[in-house]
């Protein structure tokens, strides 16, 4: 198939996944935020959780979400982590506990006071000339695990095994960095599904967060020469989109996460593949 054709296809899937499709998805419960800094507390913590079935995702977010209640960076820079740490301390998502999740929030406090948001704090580590959003995300989790951790873990150090390490992996380590690239499409983009509420990065330096669903239809579509996800992979695949749209490459996200989900075959088979 033509390039051009491919591209008039892609873009009628972007246009029938939006708004009216997107539950079940954690992202829903970011959308209801009522503010930017909301929107943005609240989206690292659901972005962060998203690993596992999309049901247990969206109760372990509501979960953390009642113990913040309605204004949830308001109270992320009041709170103790001790304190969080107990009013979590039933919490439990997979591997990860309540200690984790009151850790994340405290950086998350940390970042906002240091720099005014979490947006802000992100982008001390982006280059703007920069072909993606690699160097910042590599920065960002390096100067987010060197935060104060409250004492939540019990020494001088963030303990190697510490559960909140988990939520900012590292391209430097060659992780696809699914969950944080998750959370900069939700934030960085505008249209769609997605939030909008930073300025910052530039739409055309995200990578696509890369899934089971998003793999197995970039392979489908031969998007990628890559076999092992990772963040070789999740470039490689962004830059076949980039053929697509230059400036807004994850835009195609959602739709390529949906059609492998529901298993939407007439439309995966619609889209044939690059000549």
């Amino acid at each position: 198939m033509r390039a051009s054709e491919l591209k008039r296809r892609l873009d009628e899937l972007y246009r029938h996944y939006d708004g009216r499709l997107l539950d079940p998805d954690p992202l829903e419960l970011v959308r209801e935020q009522a503010t930017a800094a909301d929107r943005e507390v609240v989206g690292l913590v659901a972005s962060g959780l998203a690993f596992g079935g999309v049901v247990q995702i969206k109760r372990s977010i509501v979960a953390v979400l009642d113990v913040l209640g309605s204004r949830p960076a308001a109270e992320v820079a009041s709170a103790e982590p001790r304190e969080l740490a107990r009013r979590l301390s039933a919490f439990r998502h997979r591997w990860l506990d309540g200690r984790d999740v009151a850790c994340l929030l405290a950086f998350a406090a940390q970042m906002r006071a240091s720099h005014g948001s979490i947006e802000a704090f992100f982008g001390e580590g982006l280059n703007p000339d920069d072909p993606d959003v690699g160097p910042a995300l590599a920065s960002f989790s390096r100067r987010a695990l060197a935060l104060d951790d409250g004492g939540l873990y019990g020494g001088r150090r963030l303990p190697d095994r510490a559960g909140v390490r988990y939520f900012f992996p590292s391209p430097e380590g060659g992780s696809a960095c699914k969950r944080l690239n998750l959370y900069l499409r939700w934030m960085a983009r505008k249209g769609g599904v997605d939030l909008g509420v930073w300025r910052r990065p530039d739409p055309r330096q995200l990578v696509l967060p890369l899934d089971a669903h998003t793999r197995a239809i970039a392979r489908r579509l031969r998007f990628t020469r890559y076999r092992s996800p990772g963040w070789a992979m999740a470039v490689d695949i962004t830059h076949r989109l980039r053929r697509f749209d230059p400036g807004d490459p994850v835009k195609y996200d959602f739709a390529l996460y949906r059609l492998d989900q529901w298993k939407d075959e007439e439309r995966i088979r619609s889209l044939g593949g690059e000549e």
